[in-house]
């Protein structure tokens, strides 16, 4: 599953190519990539025709693209100056193996080809933007925009809007957003009573961070996935935040973290990442830190909540009242 650097290297690519750009034709190739939207591919392809896509953004692993509708209207200004506020947008959910990909109009279609939607002209950009999915666990469908809670920005994006599509309202803002509350995250983190891990996987406490940063944070931050909340300092609290800022920025420097040929960013080009990684995946490898201070110790990997966690036994000490 991608995770956060890997969803923001896909928006970062996409404002650059879609940015401002009529939406001229939807080919739905499989309608299972649109089950999400409930009226069916008519329905989906007919909305789509002739919005205009404002913005790509995201919170945490939530993209969307913001859209306003220019087919029964003026053309309109490439900034959307003096546009009403959008409300509806389009989702667009990766899952396993989703990939959006910018292509000119004579390139093959991809063998998991799912969705085409048609762009209109653009000095030296691609035609089409294609949604290719291998698992069809991912899809695209076209949702809400509401206001958001606390009248901030909906997630980041070039320029932001305090609105958020409906399916994502529910998450908490990402280590990454500008907009993101140390002091409320500590409250919340305090009164959880439960692993740390578990609660740095909590999409509703903090969201962008999954199993791969988690590991890597924690490691960095010299503290173990078990540790109690309720016991943290303010101080640790801050470090392992400043820990998952720091794996993640330089994840999205590297491109992302890619295992396999399924995830790629817009260009179609695979991170690197995973070359960096100091806990995730180096079961029975010595710990970099502790190495480097002359100390033999093992990266060791327990079963954590149907997933895995990847530990120092010696540089992060597991606690003896710790939690799940």
């Amino acid at each position: 599953m991608p995770e956060l650097p890997e969803v923001e290297v896909v928006r970062r690519g996409l404002v650059n190519w879609v940015r401002g750009r009529t939406i001229t034709g939807v080919d739905v190739v499989d309608p299972r990539s649109i089950r999400r939207h409930a009226l069916g591919a008519e329905d989906f392809a007919g909305n789509l025709q002739g919005a205009r896509v404002l913005d790509v953004v995201r919170r945490g692993k939530f993209l969307w693209l913001p859209l306003t509708d220019t087919s029964a209207g003026e053309p309109a200004m490439p900034d959307g100056a003096g546009e009403a506020p959008p409300s509806v947008a389009l989702m667009a959910h990766l899952g396993m193996s989703g990939q959006l990909l910018m292509q000119d109009a004579g390139v093959p279609d991809e063998k998991h080809l799912k969705i085409r939607l048609r762009l209109s002209p653009a000095a030296g950009m691609p035609e089409q933007l294609r949604f290719v999915d291998q698992r069809i666990f991912g899809g695209l469908f076209l949702t809400s925009l509401i206001p958001t809670a606390d009248g901030g920005p909906g997630g980041l994006a070039e320029t932001p809007l305090p609105l958020i599509a409906e399916e994502a309202s529910h998450i908490a803002r990402d280590p990454l957003d500008p907009h993101f509350s140390f002091d409320l995250f500590y409250r919340r983190l305090r009164a959880r009573r439960t692993g740390l891990k578990r609660a740095l996987l909590d999409q509703g406490l903090v969201s962008g961070i999954g199993n791969i940063y988690a590991d890597e944070a924690l490691w960095l931050a010299k503290l173990h996935y078990a540790r109690a909340t309720d016991t943290l300092r303010r101080s640790e609290a801050l470090r392992v935040l400043d820990a998952a800022r720091e794996v993640m920025t330089d994840a999205l420097a590297a491109g992302g973290t890619s295992f396999d040929s399924l995830y790629v960013n817009v260009n179609g080009a695979s991170g690197y990442f995973e070359r960096s990684l100091n806990a995730y995946g180096r079961t029975g490898e010595e710990c970099r830190r502790c190495a480097a201070a002359g100390i033999v110790s093992l990266i060791k990997r327990e079963q954590f909540m149907n997933r895995s966690a990847h530990t120092c036994p010696v540089c992060q000490p597991r606690p003896r009242n710790g939690r799940w």
